[in-house]
């Protein structure tokens, strides 16, 4: 009997490994399942859900030209239409949750909102510029804002260190 790929078969479990499981099909022709096509659910241990000389109905999943067959007992298996996720039409999922803020960045804050549009300082990235803004006013604006936070840095790391020009012995 040729094997083809979608067709079912009953077959017994002849070996376990930590990948999956072996499948006897008919003819003495052995075919793999692979962990991740046992069961629906997670599989951590292939022991917890085959047993040595288990028999198992199987879906041909491909066939490879040097004659390894993959398998699966999840495609095998028969679902209902309501369970199977492709046949449900998009509109039947549950509208998402409006997002509140709240979160860590600050959402609840006063004049707060997310945090996409605040760096860590609290200033707002998408500032209404002024449509006449030149390049140059943009830039000694951008210098200043460089500024203060490199002076604040400074600051925060020369206290760390032992003031200005502290030496170590």
């Amino acid at each position: 009997m040729a094997i083809e790929v979608g067709t079912k078969l009953e077959g017994k479990v002849t070996g376990i490994t930590h990948f999956g499981a072996f499948v006897d099909l008919s003819g003495g022709v052995t075919g793999l399942v692979h962990i991740s096509e046992i069961a629906d659910n997670y599989v951590k241990d292939v022991n917890d859900h085959l047993k040595l000389g288990d028999v198992v109905t199987v879906k041909v999943i491909n066939v490879d030209k040097d004659g390894k067959i993959g398998l699966s007992i999840k495609q095998a298996v028969d679902k209902p239409a309501e369970a199977a996720p492709s046949s449900r039409p998009p509109s039947s999922r549950p509208p998402r949750p409006e997002s509140r803020g709240g979160g860590r960045d600050g959402g609840d804050r006063p004049g707060g909102g997310g945090g996409f549009n605040r760096d860590r300082g609290g200033r707002s990235f998408n500032k209404p510029s002024s449509p006449k803004a030149s390049f140059d006013d943009k830039l000694t604006r951008f210098l200043k804002d460089s500024e203060e936070r490199i002076s604040s840095l400074k600051k925060n790391t020369e206290s760390k260190r032992g003031g200005r020009g502290a030496k170590r012995s």
